[in-house]
């Protein structure tokens, strides 16, 4: 039973390089029935190797760290596991920081002034394979990204999102198919994208469209 009660557990590996944050953090992880943490480092290069080590559920990663930036974390462990779930933990709500981190391939953004109980119900959805992007956090990337889509390119996106092809936005929006195939390469241009798959999750991250 324990062992099945272990295999259960959330697997946290602990990316920051102050170390109180560190003690207080994986103090109150620990006390959860349902989360462990198997590593803690303060350097970047460290989080690779704890990682090929430990193989955890969720990172929980810093963006400022003495060797190496957060993102660069993120770009190093995504090229050598692409499934990798990582949640940025920064004391910084800048549009700049989360549009990058989620863009690199982040799961979610959370800040370390966040009560508790928030965090840890993040810790545990980006763990069940959700996007967390707080509210508060989304408004604010939203109005940076979609300061960039015309009100046109906002409805297509949308409906792509919804899983409709040029040809059905087209009839949607009473459009000729040339035209929706011109709003959706300035989407994916906007967006910094290649396809319209990653149109449709860049756009969920940064709070441009929700999924019904």
């Amino acid at each position: 039973m324990s062992t099945s009660s272990t295999q259960s557990k959330i697997r946290i590996l602990v990316v920051d390089d102050h170390i109180l944050m560190r003690i207080g953090l994986i103090s109150s992880l620990s006390k959860q029935p349902d989360m462990e943490v198997v590593a803690e480092v303060e350097y970047g290069l460290d989080a690779i190797e704890a990682f090929r080590l430990h193989r955890p559920d969720v990172v929980i990663l810093d963006l400022r760290l003495p060797d190496k930036s957060g993102l660069e974390v993120i770009g190093l462990l995504r090229q050598e596991f692409q499934n990798v779930c990582i949640l940025i933990l920064s004391s910084y709500g800048g549009a700049h920081d989360i549009s990058a981190a989620m863009e690199r391939g982040a799961a979610g953004y959370v800040l370390k002034n966040m009560p508790l109980p928030r965090l840890l119900d993040s810790i545990r959805r980006v763990a069940a394979g959700e996007i967390v992007c707080l509210p508060e956090i989304a408004r604010s990337l939203a109005g940076r990204s979609a300061s960039n889509l015309s009100g046109r390119e906002l409805e297509v996106l949308t409906l792509m999102s919804k899983g409709l092809s040029n040809k059905e936005i087209a009839s949607s929006l009473q459009l000729v198919e040339g035209t929706v195939k011109l709003h959706v390469s300035s989407v994916l241009s906007k967006l910094g994208v290649m396809d319209r798959t990653q149109a449709v999750l860049a756009a969920i991250k940064r709070g441009l469209v929700q999924l019904d």
